[in-house]
Formats: structure tokens, C-alpha cells, sequence
């Protein structure tokens, strides 16, 4: 069973003027801010990571402003999986479940979940929390991901599978917080 004590969530490359060229982007904002405060209010571990920013620019605000408390795996890589820091943030965690959120999800999102999956983790990507600059990049992406092993969720799908119950403060501050963001 995915619990907060076994899992992670991977923010993937949220950035500059590329996050700015996504499919459906307001939906794909709107979405990762609640993944990232649902996963902070569930206190998931977090690992969030840029592509080359003095290239293609730091964290968009509106996701930065809500990981300002730790800084971001740097990477050249299009694997995260790839990344020394990344793998040792990964080995301090010892999750058994990754779920993975950013763009692109045929580029970075994809060779991420294929390198974790040959690692033997069990990957979810949250389907709802990525994109591609085109719808069809993104089906592709999803696609092979699935095809190699891993799920899709959605935002809402796995806050409410990591809460587990329909009772106490937790779970009343989670409703509260979705209904801000629909």
C-alpha cells in the first residue's frame, strides 16, 4: 500500500519560457500547485528538479514560491535517474513508489519513469500534473510509459489514496484545499 513513509514525488522541469509553451498549460499549473501543497500537507518527500536554468530559466514562480524550503536537483540529463544528486536524494529516501510530475512527459517524464522502472520501482506518473508542448507528444509519453510498467493517477486520485481515511484534521485541511483549486 503507498503511504507518505514509502513514496516520493518527483517535480520534473517546471520552467521558464518552456513551461510557458505546454499544452493546456493553466490546467497543468492549476493541477501541480495542488499536487505539491496535497503532498506537503500528506508530508510526501519532495524532490524537485531544472533542467539546465541558465539556459531554459529557473522554476515557474507560482511552483517555485511553493518549494522555496529546499533547492532544486540541477541536471543536464534528460533522466533524472541519471543525476548523481538526484539518486542520492532518492537513496535517503528509500521510497518503493516514485510518482512523477513535470514536462516534457515524452522527454524527461518518460526516460525518468523507464530508467526507475528498470531500478525496480514501482512509478506512477500523475497524468493530470504533466505535459508536452503538444497533446500528442504527451499520449505518446503516457503511453510508453505504460507500456514498460508504469500507472497513471491524478492529482486528486493519489492525495486521497496517500490520506486513506475520510476523517480528522488532515483530511478536512485536504477537502479545503481542493476546493480551492476547482
Amino acid at each position: 500500500m503507498k503511504t507518505a513513509h514509502n513514496s516520493a514525488l518527483v517535480i520534473i522541469d517546471i520552467q521558464g519560457n518552456l513551461a510557458q509553451l505546454m499544452h493546456d498549460k493553466e490546467n497543468l499549473f492549476k493541477n501541480m500547485q495542488l499536487l505539491i501543497r496535497g503532498a506537503q500537507l500528506l508530508n510526501i518527500p519532495i524532490i524537485w528538479t531544472e533542467q539546465l536554468p541558465d539556459k531554459l530559466g529557473e522554476t515557474t514562480q507560482e511552483i517555485g514560491k511553493l518549494l522555496s524550503s529546499q533547492k532544486p536537483v540541477v541536471k543536464d540529463v534528460f533522466s533524472c535517474a541519471r543525476n548523481g544528486e538526484f539518486n542520492m536524494q532518492i537513496e535517503k529516501i528509500q521510497p518503493e513508489h516514485i510518482m512523477l510530475a513535470g514536462i516534457e512527459t515524452h522527454i524527461c517524464v518518460y526516460q525518468t519513469a523507464s530508467d526507475l522502472l528498470g531500478e525496480k520501482y514501482q512509478v506512477e506518473i500523475v497524468a493530470d500534473a504533466t505535459s508536452s508542448r503538444t497533446q500528442s507528444n504527451k499520449k505518446i509519453g503516457l503511453e510508453k510509459i505504460k507500456h514498460e510498467g508504469g500507472c497513471l493517477t491524478s492529482v486528486e486520485t493519489l492525495l486521497f489514496e496517500i490520506q486513506g481515511t475520510a476523517t480528522g484534521e488532515q483530511f478536512r485541511e485536504l477537502i479545503k484545499l481542493i476546493k480551492k483549486f476547482n
